[in-house]
C-alpha cells in the first residue's frame, strides 16, 4: 500500500462477519474444511457454514475444552478443523486441550477467537477478551493472527485453511473501518506500513489500527510525521520492519485492544530490545476489567481513541535521545 495514503476509513463489517462469511466460502471448494463451534454459531457466524455444510458442522454445546479437544482429533485423521467461540471462552477454557491436544503435537487446527476485546460492550467483563492474544502467544508453533478489517480477514482465514500448523485467529464483534481495498494481498509474515512517517511510528493491531491512522492524521496538522504499520501478525513478529522503523522514526507507540502487560506491546519491545531500542508508549487495557457499557462509550473511557495515541506520540518524541 502506497505511504502517505489519506485514508477515509469508511465502515465495514464486523471481522467475526467476514470470518464466517469467508469459510464457508472456503467450504465449497474443500470437502476437508469442518467448523467445530460452542453453541454461539449465530454469534461467531459459523452459522453461514452450518446451513451450507450442516453435515461437516459439529455444534459442540457449552464446553469449549471438547470442542478444542474434538477439533485436534479431526486435524488428525486430515480434516481442516476450524473451531469458533467467544475469544474469552476458547481461549481460557479451552487452553489445557489447546495446550496439550493441539501445540504439542502441532495438529492442524484453527482456532477463531470472536467477540475479543473490549468493544464486545454490553456483555460485560465476563466475556471481554483481553488475554487472549498473550494467551495464544504462549501456544509453541502457534500462528497468532489480528486482521484490522473484514478485507484482511478473508485472507488470513483463507491463509489459515492453506497453512499447515495451528492457527489462532482473532475477531471483532463491532464493525470495524476498512482500511485495505478489495483484493488486497498480504503477506502474514510481514507487518503493514500504512502511513511514512519520520518524527514517530504508530503500530496498531486490530481496531486501533484505525486510530493510529486517524492519530497521524492530526498530528499531521501539528506539523509531526507519524508513520503508521499495521501488525497483522502478532506472532511470528515481524521485527525487521519495526526495527527499521524504530531507527529512521526513533520513537514508537504500540496500540491495542488488550491488555498492556502481556500483549503486542511486550513482544514489540521484546523485539526492539535486542535490535533497536528506542523510547515506546503503551496504548490499552491497563491492569483492569472494563465495566458494561455501549462499546463506543467503553472505547473512550478506557483511552482506545486516537487522541489518546496521539498524546502518547508527543510523549515518545519528548523521550527521544539525541
Amino acid at each position: 500500500m502506497p505511504a502517505n495514503t489519506k485514508f477515509e476509513l469508511k465502515m465495514g463489517a464486523a471481522t467475526r462477519e467476514a470470518f464466517g462469511r469467508a469459510v464457508a466460502e472456503l467450504g465449497k471448494d474443500d470437502p476437508r474444511i469442518v467448523v467445530c463451534d460452542a453453541d454461539l454459531s449465530k454469534s461467531t457466524m459459523t452459522t453461514y457454514f452450518a446451513k451450507e455444510f450442516p453435515e461437516r458442522f459439529f455444534e459442540c454445546g457449552i464446553a469449549e475444552a471438547n470442542m478444542v479437544a474434538l477439533g485436534a482429533g479431526l486435524a488428525m485423521t486430515g480434516k481442516i478443523p476450524f473451531v469458533s467461540s467467544f475469544s474469552a471462552f476458547v481461549m481460557t477454557k479451552g487452553f489445557e486441550q489447546l495446550r496439550t491436544t493441539v501445540a504439542y503435537p502441532q495438529v492442524n487446527l484453527k482456532v477463531v477467537g470472536t467477540h475479543s476485546g473490549i468493544s464486545i460492550g454490553e456483555d460485560g467483563p465476563s466475556q471481554m477478551s483481553i488475554e487472549d492474544l498473550s494467551l495464544a502467544c504462549n501456544l509453541p508453533g502457534f500462528t497468532v493472527l489480528c486482521p484490522a478489517d473484514e478485507v484482511a480477514m478473508k485472507a488470513a482465514v483463507k491463509w489459515a485453511a492453506g497453512h499447515n500448523g495451528p492457527v489462532f485467529l482473532r475477531a471483532g464483534r463491532v464493525k470495524a473501518p476498512i482500511i485495505y481495498p478489495e483484493g488486497q494481498t498480504f503477506d502474514f509474515t510481514k507487518a503493514v506500513q500504512l502511513i511514512d512517517g519520520t518524527d514517530v511510528t504508530l503500530v496498531g493491531t486490530g481496531l486501533l489500527t484505525a486510530e493510529c491512522i486517524k492519530a497521524a492524521e492530526a498530528l499531521a496538522e501539528e506539523g509531526i510525521s507519524a508513520r503508521v504499520i499495521d501488525v497483522i501478525s502478532i506472532k511470528p513478529l515481524d521485527v525487521e520492519t519495526l526495527a527499521k522503523a524504530a531507527k529512521e522514526t526513533g520513537a514508537m507507540v504500540v496500540a491495542e485492544e488488550h491488555l498492556v502487560d502481556t500483549g503486542l506491546g511486550s513482544r514489540v519491545a521484546q523485539g526492539l530490545a535486542s535490535t533497536t531500542p528506542a523510547p515506546i508508549e503503551f496504548i490499552g487495557v491497563e491492569n483492569c476489567y472494563a465495566e458494561s457499557g455501549t462499546p463506543d462509550g467503553l472505547l473512550d473511557k478506557y483511552n482506545l481513541r486516537a487522541p489518546a495515541v496521539a498524546a502518547a506520540a508527543k510523549r515518545a518524541i519528548a523521550r527521544k535521545i539525541g
